[in-house]
């Protein structure tokens, strides 16, 4: 019989058997220092503060080498930094032909970028890619990329916050039963 702190271990989420490996999800953009970052930031917390760690497993990439090595754009460190996400030791890289075999989950930002990602994954792995926006009600398919203005912060997190929930409860789900 399960005690009262037994039962308050379980995960909002729902209960999620903890499986064999880590679930492992990758977010794509196209620079990896903006979207996908604050995607990454955003679900990072959602499985911190559900106490998921030892089962979901988040990361970025671009497939786009121009900043390679560098944190965030500061204008989204400090974006997500304002809702309680922290960006600041994330450091940007490429998605490498690894990932296509290491990650469950690549979720592209936009559709240019899922494209980029549907070239260069094999046939076994494609069943992997999809669109982060996905996974919610949105009728918009691309999170839009706010590099070039100061405004479109928000909306990233806002976009990312929805997705990400959904992400969560679709992974939750996915691995009750097994």
């Amino acid at each position: 019989m399960a005690s009262n702190q037994d039962t308050a271990k379980v995960p909002a989420v729902g209960l999620i058997k903890e499986p064999e490996w880590v679930i492992k999800v990758l977010m794509v953009c196209l620079g990896n220092i903006c979207r996908s970052p604050t995607a990454q930031g955003v679900l990072e917390k959602l499985v911190f503060d559900r106490g998921l760690e030892k089962v979901v497993s988040v990361d970025s990439a671009g497939t786009a080498d121009y900043h390679v090595g560098k944190n965030p754009d500061p204008r989204s460190i400090e974006a997500a930094s304002r809702r309680g996400f922290d960006l600041s030791s994330q450091v940007s890289r490429q998605v490498s032909d690894q990932d296509f075999e290491q990650f469950d989950y690549i979720l592209a930002m936009d559709v240019e970028n899922l494209t980029v990602l549907q070239s260069r994954c094999p046939p076994k792995h494609r069943q992997k890619l999809k669109l982060l926006l996905s996974f919610t009600e949105q009728k918009r398919l691309s999170i839009p990329d706010p590099y070039y203005g100061d405004d479109g912060f928000e909306l990233v997190l806002d976009l990312a916050e929805q997705a990400c929930h959904q992400v969560l409860a679709h992974i939750a789900y996915e691995f009750s039963s097994k």
